[in-house]
């Protein structure tokens, strides 16, 4: 067992290896870049600094960390932040941290074909081909990194809820690993793992007909969720002032899968069609599952297989289920764009397929179950030709690869054994993943972030203070996104971040609504050409501009989005800076009279009275306030759900100012009054009474788990356990 499960790992490292010769940067891309690895870095300077930072006010509109994809309650996560700043080379930081996910992954499902009772050449064959299945390929290990993690630590979770079920493990590691998959702070994985819990507690029911398993199985598994709910409380109690505000139910038909293209899940070639960002033929493979799936079915005695439909049913319901997904509905509250799902269809079938290849596989007859394997492929071959008719040669050849691959297997099989059977179909994948990966290049996601953070820092302009960009990163011409081009003098997304800057906002799926309509920013940070003048507009209330009343330093305009700004004389109170080598891409305007973000706090405007600052935090703010007649103070702050105030010790109300910034009326009579705003993550309590009676029923769990527990199986388990071909059959005899 153990042996096959160091192949998977070793495959695993062979297959990155593989992608890596076709594109070097191919984990380093799109969200990665721009999101999730400069949150890293900003992320881990502050834990060194032994913060915390579950919110940082100078981000503005991303500045909620506790409601971002930052993972603050995973410790796996922290500790990846905390290495982050000490690497350079931010290409080879992602992409080791995505190879030791990956091998997770591939050890998971590994592991959860074994708990079926799959021989473990087989399940090594499921462990190293999940990481080279299309979506999760291309999409959520190339970009959306916390989609990765989730599903790598929730096939954990899975292979221990069975065992659990069973009788063959415990409570503890079912609770963590579903913990650890909720606690990306990805909506999900979250669902995702709810998902699988319930398709595997209905599959445990089916098979062993009696309620007891799966009851255990749902009690652990809602107490992880219970503990998780501090991960998503913020989120719950902040969506109001958020993009994702309202629920909704609809189906627009971007990125929702028709079940047909699950026919194109073996053909490496293919190209499916559904509506995307790049029109209707995708130029990546995301549908793809596995060269051997689909011709493989002809090689199951499904006489036999029938015979363990119960035992296994948990499998197919979740695979049922997520195929069922990825069509549709197109948006269900925060869950959006269906073929995110497609890792789960590719998961469920996979472990579908390799669990009964390791149980049922037969080559007697090989002839005519070649015959019928070759139906398959042409199937396969029609079903592509149909979606993507343009490519029909490659898909021709893909096809008769495909054909020799089989007929290889098959002939290993019968004259050499299943193990090097296997090993053909595990070496088969390496140069699949080449082939599509170099096809696809240039990769249509790349943002192309500088990935050398020194050099980054060297070229960029050293602006001191908080800076608020004025850019739009669709101006940028492919040609300019380099460090010697636009990525010297322009910031988008996060990548501010990496150069250690402070900038207004940054990469959020969850903006804050209303500061994003005052300046018309989106979640990269671009905005619109009427951006320029509603920052220097004036707030009626305050008679202060947007830019003062944000503590703003300086305001750096793209020269493609204004190139007549220069021109034009600068606002009252600044000037125009000549910063050169980048003339080219910015004009930068800083106030006449140096930085203002650090003079009084975060204090900005004061009506009525006077107000100054005692000391700041990022979640809190101490004020020394006055005022004969009653006044206002107004913060640099947005008005996120959380926020208390209190003066002299007696709580007061709180406004907002032009929906945005956060405001406090002075009492009439208020001398030298200890004005104190702190913020905390809304529902912060509850969440961590959760997470308390999360860990205490699992001790209670556990406690009952060891109680229960035979002496006889102590023995036992270790000797079914060291079964080389994870026989379940023969395991239970053990037992």
């Amino acid at each position: 067992m153990y042996l096959w499960g160091l192949i998977t790992s070793l495959g695993v490292i062979a297959g990155y290896g593989a992608v890596l010769l076709a594109n070097a940067r191919h984990f380093y891309t799109d969200d990665t870049e721009s999101q999730y690895v400069p949150l890293w870095v900003m992320l881990g300077r502050r834990l060194r600094d032994g913060d915390l930072p579950v919110m940082v006010p100078e981000h503005w509109m991303a500045g909620n960390y506790s409601i971002e994809e930052a993972g603050l309650l995973n410790p796996p996560q922290l500790l990846i932040d905390l290495i982050a700043p000490s690497v350079g080379n931010l290409v080879l930081y992602a992409t080791v941290v995505k190879l030791i996910f990956a091998i997770i992954l591939g050890l998971g499902v590994y592991r959860i074909c074994l708990a079926y009772g799959s021989k473990v050449q087989w399940a090594a064959l499921a462990g190293v081909s999940i990481p080279f299945t299309g979506w999760l390929l291309f999409f959520d290990e190339a970009s959306w990194m916390t989609a990765f993690t989730g599903t790598a630590w929730m096939v954990h979770a899975w292979a221990s809820g069975v065992r659990y079920a069973r009788g063959r493990g415990g409570p503890i590691p079912v609770f963590v690993y579903l913990y650890l998959a909720i606690s990306v702070q990805y909506i999900f994985p979250a669902v995702e793992a709810g998902l699988m819990i319930g398709a595997v507690a209905v599959g445990e029911l089916v098979y062993q007909k009696t309620w007891r398993p799966s009851l255990k199985l749902l009690l652990v598994s809602g107490l992880a969720a219970l503990a998780g709910l501090a991960t998503y409380l913020p989120s719950m109690l902040s969506a109001k002032v958020t993009w994702r505000g309202t629920a909704q139910i609809n189906n627009d038909q971007f990125l929702t899968v028709p079940w047909s293209e699950s026919l194109n899940a073996s053909l490496p070639s293919t190209l499916p069609a559904f509506t995307s960002w790049w029109g209707y033929v995708q130029p990546l493979p995301v549908v793809y599952i596995a060269w051997f799936l689909i011709p493989a079915l002809a090689f199951i005695d499904w006489g036999k297989a029938r015979d363990a439909w119960r035992e296994l049913s948990g499998i197919a319901l979740f695979a049922i289920a997520a195929l069922m997904w990825t069509a549709g509905p197109g948006t269900i509250g925060p869950l959006r764009w269906p073929a995110r799902v497609l890792p789960m269809v590719a998961l469920g079938l996979l472990l579908l397929v390799c669990v009964l290849l390791g149980r049922f596989a037969t080559f007697k007859d090989w002839r005519s179950r070649g015959i019928a394997a070759a139906v398959l492929i042409g199937l396969l071959w029609v079903r592509s030709f149909s979606a993507d008719p343009h490519n029909w040669v490659v898909h021709v050849v893909a096809a008769l690869v495909l054909a020799a691959l089989g007929a290889g297997v098959v002939w290993l099989a019968v004259n050499k054994g299943t193990s090097a059977a296997v090993a053909l179909a595990i070496v088969a994948v390496f140069p699949i993943a080449y082939f599509q990966v170099d096809r696809a290049q240039p990769t249509p996601m790349s943002w192309n972030l500088p990935s050398d953070r020194g050099a980054a820092m060297a070229a960029f302009p050293d602006f001191a203070g908080t800076t608020l960009q004025l850019g739009d990163r669709a101006l940028i011409q492919p040609g300019e996104r380099t460090l010697d081009g636009a990525y010297g003098s322009l910031v988008f997304g996060n990548y501010a971040k990496d150069l250690e800057l402070t900038y207004v906002s940054g990469y959020t799926p969850n903006g804050h609504y209303w500061f994003g309509d005052m300046l018309c920013m989106r979640w990269d940070t671009s905005v619109c050409p009427d951006a320029y003048r509603r920052a220097f507009a004036v707030e009626p209330s305050t008679g202060k501009t947007i830019v003062d009343l944000m503590n703003v330093d300086r305001v750096v305009l793209q020269r493609a989005l204004y190139p007549d700004a220069r021109s034009q004389e600068a606002p009252s109170g600044w000037k125009w800076v000549d910063y050169p080598g980048h003339e080219k891409y910015i004009a930068v305007l800083e106030r006449e009279n140096g930085l203002i973000s650090t003079r009084n706090g975060r204090v900005s405007a004061v009506e009525g009275g006077t107000a100054v600052s005692v000391s700041e935090t990022d979640t809190t703010s101490r004020v020394r306030v006055s005022s004969e007649t009653g006044g206002r103070v107004v913060f640099a702050r947005l008005g996120w759900p959380g926020y208390r105030v209190s003066i002299d010790g007696k709580d007061v109300p709180f406004t907002v100012v032009a929906k945005s910034f956060v405001a406090v009326d002075i009492p009439a009579g208020t001398r030298n009054g200890d004005l104190e705003l702190t913020w905390r993550p809304p529902g912060w309590k509850i969440g961590g009474a959760a997470i308390g009676l999360g860990l205490l029923g699992l001790a209670l769990l556990q406690w009952l788990y060891v109680r229960g527990r035979k002496p006889e199986d102590e023995l036992a388990a270790p000797a079914a356990e060291s079964i080389p071909d994870g026989d379940a059959e023969l395991a239970d005899a053990v037992r």
